[in-house]
């Protein structure tokens, strides 16, 4: 497995207690970064920091949801380090149900974390990139986000403005070293599978020509390139990783 060098560099991972995000922040320490964990299970995040033991591992309890808290934890970063990488990886699927059926707030919740959560990371975090030239960001988006799920209205419409947002904050940043990318996995064996009624995960690994699901270790590998600095042209790009799903 190859290893990115990410000496002197310090990341930021939101849903980092679990899943995509704790492979990804081990990926990134295993580089060389300094890395902090955010997460809204204050349990989990003390679980997994006492089991890394690493002097480079930090964790946040972060709401990315709400922008006042995002930001007071972002400036107290910034007392002590410049923020280098920026992992939106932070979300939830909430239930499936026909759109005309889902519930108003859960709808409002799902996409406030996925969508609105993405905004409130950059928002606060990007001036400090621009003020060093530097910065590598990578959004978890989904092929839902591409091709719209049946049942997941919610999910779809907050990873597809999340790829909106990733292409015009590209764009905006495409001046200086700083890259904004998207990511759109199919499904993987994590916990967000849980929130998913058994028939609905069954139709997502139906649409995979590959027949399986993604392996969290290489969702992580694309992630860690885009965020490393060999990654120094693509930006504002959205990367299939979905075995063969969406191939545009």
């Amino acid at each position: 497995m190859h290893k990115f060098d990410f000496k002197g560099k310090t990341a930021i991972v939101t849903g980092g207690a679990q899943g995509f995000g704790l492979d990804i922040a081990k990926r990134f320490l295993d580089g060389g970064a300094k890395v902090f964990i955010w997460d809204i299970d204050g349990k989990l995040l003390k679980s997994v920091f006492d089991e890394i033991k690493n002097p480079n591992l930090n964790y946040n309890l972060v709401d990315v949801s709400k922008y006042d808290e995002v930001q007071k934890i972002v400036l107290k970063i910034l007392e002590n380090h410049n923020i280098d990488i920026l992992i939106n990886n932070a979300g939830i699927t909430g239930p499936t149900s026909p759109l005309w059926e889902y519930d108003v707030d859960l709808w409002n919740k799902i996409v406030q974390i996925n969508l609105m959560g993405t905004f409130n990371c950059c928002r606060s975090i990007v001036p400090n990139m621009i003020k060093n030239n530097y910065g590598r960001i990578v959004n978890v988006a989904s092929v839902a986000g591409k091709d719209g799920n049946a049942n997941a209205s919610a999910y779809s419409s907050g990873k597809a403005g999340t790829i909106g947002l990733t292409k015009a904050l590209g764009k905006e940043l495409a001046d200086k070293d700083i890259a904004v990318n998207a990511v759109t996995p199919a499904g993987a064996k994590t916990r967000i599978l849980d929130q998913m009624s058994k028939v609905h995960v069954q139709r997502m690994l139906s649409k995979v020509p590959r027949g399986r699901f993604l392996e969290i270790h290489e969702f992580t590998s694309l992630v860690c390139w885009l965020s490393s600095e060999e990654n120094t042209f693509s930006t504002a790009a959205v990367f299939d990783i979905s075995g063969g799903r969406s191939t545009y």
